[in-house]
């Protein structure tokens, strides 16, 4: 009787110790969330209670079953399992922790400087983004690396691991040269300001937003929600365009080809006005002005600004549209237009019957 209460006892009581340890954490968070609205920490850590959980039952089931005295031939095989399992979810509950806390402190930097640098705020996303899959990283690495060497096998292989360990960083460098490269240009991307999460670029004559940055490649998110995947080394290697690079007030262009007898002093009243109207002008500039000439046509370029890209292209975009529909409907001489004649024969020579020959 006291061999089968045993085990039972023993892992009964290490589930139901964690599952009561759990909830009363659980509990703790929730009220420590109610209480304080203002900082999103307590509800970020309430995530992490699963491999909270996990670590409590792994480490009591750990040290307490020796005590249950199951499986004695076994045993050696059931620890090592039972570490292998603690390791594991002590790094993803120190994963879950160190990212509830970096998303607190970037909750609190944004929501103070959202309204007065929204730049910065995105330079700081992207280094916090960059460094939680730094840290995720190397908790993975160390948790491996901790795994391993719970087998004798590997702490006896550990003298010649580290005796090789130059000559196979020499090698891996060499195989992995792009892939170091791309992580490094990740970092200088985070670090430098070149770039950042949410800025406006145009690369390759593709115009989006900067959705995702990781240390080896880069999402670009078009107006037509397409995804353009590419290496980080390609920012830090090529130019493009940043339209979100230091004010994001934008200057915008809109063209028409018109007959040399379009109104301009008209046009540019109608401008203002249609500038009025619109809610994306930042009512900074505008202007109406000739910029080139054909034999048939004349380009006549309006300016207008906006407070950002996604305002300027609503402005072009209204004024090219209701400039037209005026033109078709107040100025339609204004128009480009194309001059055509009938053909007039050439006058022939009585005598001969032929056209006579120019001289």
């Amino acid at each position: 009787m006291e061999n089968a209460l045993r085990p039972l006892i023993v892992i009964g009581g290490s589930v139901v110790l964690t599952l009561v340890i759990g909830w009363a954490t659980d509990l703790l968070l929730r009220k420590a969330d109610e209480r304080h609205h203002e900082t999103p920490l307590w509800g970020l850590l309430r995530r992490a209670r699963v491999p909270y959980q996990l670590v409590l039952c792994s480490a009591l089931l750990r040290g307490s079953y020796d005590r249950a005295e199951l499986l004695k031939e076994h045993r050696d095989g059931v620890g090592r399992a039972l570490t292998l399992v603690l390791i594991g979810s002590a790094a993803w509950l120190a994963v879950r922790i160190a990212a509830a806390v970096v998303e607190t402190s970037y909750s609190r930097y944004a929501s103070a400087r959202a309204h007065r640098d929204p730049a910065r705020v995105r330079r700081v996303r992207t280094q916090v983004e960059l460094i939680m899959r730094v840290v995720t990283a190397v908790v993975i690495v160390v948790a491996a690396a901790s795994m391993l060497l719970t087998f004798p096998a590997m702490r006896a292989a550990g003298a010649s691991l580290l005796a090789s360990a130059g000559i196979l960083g020499i090698v891996a460098g060499v195989a992995a040269q792009s892939t170091l490269s791309n992580m490094f240009a990740g970092l200088q991307i985070a670090f430098g300001d070149m770039v950042r999460i949410g800025d406006t670029v145009v690369v390759d004559g593709e115009w989006g937003t900067v959705d995702e940055i990781t240390l080896t490649f880069l999402t670009v998110r078009t107006w037509d929600e397409r995804r353009i995947t590419m290496p980080v080394s390609y920012f830090t290697s090529n130019p493009f365009e940043n339209w979100s690079r230091g004010t994001p007030q934008m200057t915008g262009t809109v063209f028409w080809h018109l007959d040399h007898s379009a109104p301009l002093d008209a046009m540019r009243e109608k401008l203002r006005d249609i500038l009025r109207e619109c809610p994306a002008w930042d009512g900074r500039a505008y202007n109406v002005q000739i910029t080139d000439t054909t034999p048939n046509t004349v380009l006549v370029r309006a300016l207008v600004t906006a407070k950002d890209s996604d305002d300027i292209w609503t402005v072009r975009v209204a004024v090219r549209e209701q400039m037209i529909r005026w033109l078709c409907e107040e100025h339609p001489y204004a128009l480009p237009r194309i001059s055509t004649a009938e053909a007039v024969p050439p006058q022939e020579d009585g005598l001969s019957g032929r056209a006579p020959r120019r001289r």
